[in-house]
């Protein structure tokens, strides 16, 4: 496969550097990974265990879930800082100009109290962290370290900031920004000098905090490099409303508004996630300084950047606060509204991010995708990303996509941080619709009350439908059986058939797309996960990159006892304590262990990303 254009795109400058090579990638979050060393937590240092499997395996990326400082609810796509990093992932062993001794029996006890391997996170593990850390600092003497000093100068012009939104929190009991004092709410430089004078010792703490984080992660790539691993970072494309970023710089942000999507086929009601918007009129006006600092401290630690929610580059789905919260995204609009403008405020965008760093953008280009999005991603050369059970043709059929008809800037991908895992979504998602959708649907269509439940007995099985999902019957074999049951024309029922055509037999098209026998709808576990790895690296995508719990299926004791639907990073539109919390079933020690390593690099040999 030739991926040569990429070098006269407008990020070939990068590709130069990164090389045009078919790569292999493992994806993760540091949360969902332990070493035997490392407390509580995944920590930034083990992250070496992961590079080391990945060069044993015939992988050259590691991408990596948002590091950002996060709130209570730990979502690392809801960072208070798109700056700052999270200290919990700090390992309290490998802190620089420290003495350690002091603190050996309390860090024993700590690793004590919080033993890893529980299948979920605890996060008291931050705040326990932080006690000690604090303890730590108050016993060190930072300001005579050169490195330490460099980094605050240098860093300054965020750190001052963040670290004073974190200061003003602790001083009002953790309500958020807008339930502060008006002197804290809208800071004046007088009232900003006298408190950094008066918390001189909290300031200086949080400034030490980043400054390990930064030196541990720096660390590690260059580790990396030495290993020929690129590391991808993800940097969240909004930010919460209740951040650092937010309260310092609130023109901005549009906060009279809430960013989300528009309701589609697995949203009904759309999202609304509660970050606000940006204005990008402002934010035009200081001459995106605010974009590209954030990017060239990110370029401290990665190779690569992933665009989370790409697509808002272009025009962001916004809600008005008034609205209602259980209608989630349905009553919203675009902004902007006209898409004409759409193309040219992508463009405009994307070009300040690419020519503010040298790492590569790739772009998570999911949800309601306009028309330009495309354009601009080859123009630019950056990579989109193809999930392989929601890529499927047109006209008429809706089979799986070709392999060779995949981007070629894309990754390719089994399944994604917001999906099920692959067992999961064969299961108990392969076949069905979403129940609310077609519900809504029905609505449009005015089909209601007795003859809405009498379609669903006519169309779907009930032994194999739940509370969320449909699952259509054996005997609804064709379009024309199904108009006849819903007693529609073809017009009419235009979307419900597009529903039929993409869902149904969808286990049969998966197995005769990847290779096996579609009649069997209950293949050998085995070979099903090793076939699906095998088709999806053999995409033209340049980059086939999958979570690490999809390679680990690959080990038959992995499969059979953590493939349940609740074994997953997070459930979309919902909040709950089984999100941003899953942990892998085994230390990262034991990955270059895995008799399965050899599955792994050779499917990457033979698809030629080695």
């Amino acid at each position: 496969m030739n991926y040569h254009s990429l070098l006269n795109s407008k990020t070939k400058d990068k590709w130069k550097r990164i090389g045009t090579e078919r790569r292999a990638g493992v994806a993760l979050p540091l949360f969902s990974v332990y070493s035997k060393k490392s407390t509580g937590i995944g920590e930034i240092p083990d992250l070496r265990f992961v590079i080391d499997w990945c060069s044993h395996t015939g992988m050259s990326v590691l991408q990596l879930l948002p590091l950002n400082e996060v709130g209570d609810d730990f979502a690392p796509y809801n960072a208070v800082s798109t700056f700052a990093l999270d200290p919990m992932y700090l390992s309290l062993k490998r802190l620089r100009g420290a003495d350690l001794k002091l603190f050996s029996k309390e860090l024993r006890a700590l690793k004590k109290r919080f033993p890893k391997g529980q299948g979920k996170v605890n996060y008291q593990i931050k705040n326990e962290k932080l006690v000690l850390l604090k303890k730590i600092f108050e016993s060190s003497d930072p300001g005579k370290i050169e490195r330490y000093q460099e980094f605050v100068n240098k860093n300054v012009h965020w750190l001052k900031y963040f670290s004073l939104f974190k200061i003003l929190t602790d001083l009002n009991e953790g309500k958020n920004w807008q339930d502060w004092e008006l002197k804290y709410r809208y800071i004046s430089s007088l009232t900003t000098e006298k408190l950094i004078h008066t918390y001189s010792v909290e300031i200086n703490f949080q400034y030490w905090l980043q400054w390990q984080l930064y030196e541990q992660l720096i660390n590690i790539k260059k580790y990396a490099m030495r290993k020929n691993v690129f590391i991808m970072g993800d940097l969240p494309f909004l930010v919460s409303r209740n951040s650092a970023d937010v309260w310092a710089y609130k023109n901005y942000f549009k906060l009279s508004l809430s960013s989300g999507a528009p309701p589609d086929m697995y949203f009904s009601k759309g999202q609304r996630w509660g970050m606000p918007p940006y204005n990008w009129e402002n934010i035009t006006a200081d001459n995106f300084g605010y974009i590209s600092q954030r990017l060239k401290y990110a370029e401290n630690f990665y190779d690569m950047f992933r665009i989370d929610h790409f697509v808002g580059l272009f025009r962001v789905w916004t809600i008005d606060l008034k609205t209602p919260e259980e209608y989630g995204g349905l009553y919203g609009k675009f902004d902007p509204e006209d898409e004409n403008f759409w193309e040219d405020h992508g463009r405009k965008i994307l070009t300040v991010m690419n020519e503010s760093t040298a790492m590569l953008p790739c772009a998570e280009d999911l949800g309601t995708v306009p028309k330009c999005s495309e354009k601009i991603l080859k123009e630019f050369g950056v990579p989109g990303i193809n999930v392989q059970r929601w890529e499927k043709t047109r006209g008429g059929n809706f089979n799986f996509l070709p392999a060779d008809e995949y981007r070629i800037n894309s990754a390719a991908t089994v399944s994604t941080h917001d999906s099920s895992s692959l067992p999961a979504w064969f299961e108990y998602e392969a076949g069905t619709i979403d129940r609310l959708s077609f519900k809504l649907l029905c609505d449009d269509l005015n089909i209601k009350e007795d003859r809405y439940f009498n379609v669903l007995k006519e169309l779907f099985d009930e032994n194999f439908s739940n509370e969320n999902r449909l699952h259509w019957k054996k005997s609804i074999s064709n379009v024309y059986v199904l108009l006849q049951n819903l007693k529609l024309n073809y017009n009419e029922a235009k979307k419900i058939i597009d529903m039929y055509l993409s869902s149904f037999n969808e286990k049969g098209k998966f197995l005769r797309y990847v290779g096996l026998n579609e009649k069997n709808e209950n293949p050998d576990p085995d070979n099903f996960i090793k076939s699906t790895l095998e088709k999806i690296s053999s995409t033209n995508s340049i980059f086939s990159i999958q979570l690490i719990m999809e390679y680990l299926y690959l080990d038959e004791d992995i499969l059979k006892n953590f493939s349940g639907n609740d074994f997953r990073i997070n459930f979309p539109g919902t909040v709950s304590g089984n999100n941003w919390s899953l942990v892998i079933p085994l230390p990262l020690e034991e990955l270059k262990e895995l008799e399965t390593n050899n599955v792994i690099k050779d499917i990457n040999l033979r698809t030629g990303r080695i």
